[in-house]
């Protein structure tokens, strides 16, 4: 039987986190299965999707992280799902879209948008956002999300929804087919 884990790790931005990573989970007779990687601030973070059919994969799972946190000053979590890995992407009755907003930095901006999203029973896929300067300094802010649009809603519905919010928040928002 195929067992499924997810593993999250933060950690100083150094050359051979993702080496050291990877090997975890050859070592642990598991696969990598899919991975987000970043550097946030001076953290790389990460999260990876791994299986195994070996029966003691989540232990050596678990050993292995604790020497990369003793050893590297890593922060790492393990978690096994138990319902195994998810449909597809887009999951049977929903369609992928993709959400865009772009304006000034101001707290708030993903709160607000995510919140539209969720009123309309939206499921957020993917979510990357970037603050960089902009013209005379200002900081600006660039949203984009991957959703999964049930069937039920219509998306002139929900990008009349997302363009209040964003007239609201002072932000240029599109809604599009991903």
């Amino acid at each position: 039987m195929t067992r499924w884990f997810i593993l999250s790790a933060i950690g100083r931005d150094r050359p051979g986190l993702v080496s050291e990573l990877a090997r975890l989970v050859l070592d642990s007779d598991a696969n990598l299965e899919d991975s987000r990687m970043t550097i946030l601030g001076t953290d790389f973070a990460v999260i990876l999707l791994c299986s195994s059919r070996a029966a003691d994969a989540g232990d050596r799972l678990a050993l292995g992280s604790k020497r990369l946190e003793r050893d590297h000053g890593l922060t790492i979590l393990i978690r096994e799902l138990a319902a195994g890995r998810r449909p597809a992407i887009p999951a049977p009755g929903t369609r992928l879209f993709r959400v865009e907003a772009a304006g000034e930095d101001r707290a708030g901006i993903v709160a607000g948008i995510c919140g539209v999203l969720a009123e309309h029973g939206v499921n957020i896929v993917e979510l990357d956002t970037q603050s960089h300067p902009g013209e005379g300094g200002a900081p600006h802010y660039q949203l984009a999300i991957r959703i999964e649009l049930p069937d039920a809603v219509e998306p002139r519905t929900l990008r009349e929804a997302l363009e209040r919010e964003a007239e609201r928040l002072v932000l240029d928002v599109a809604l599009m087919p991903a």
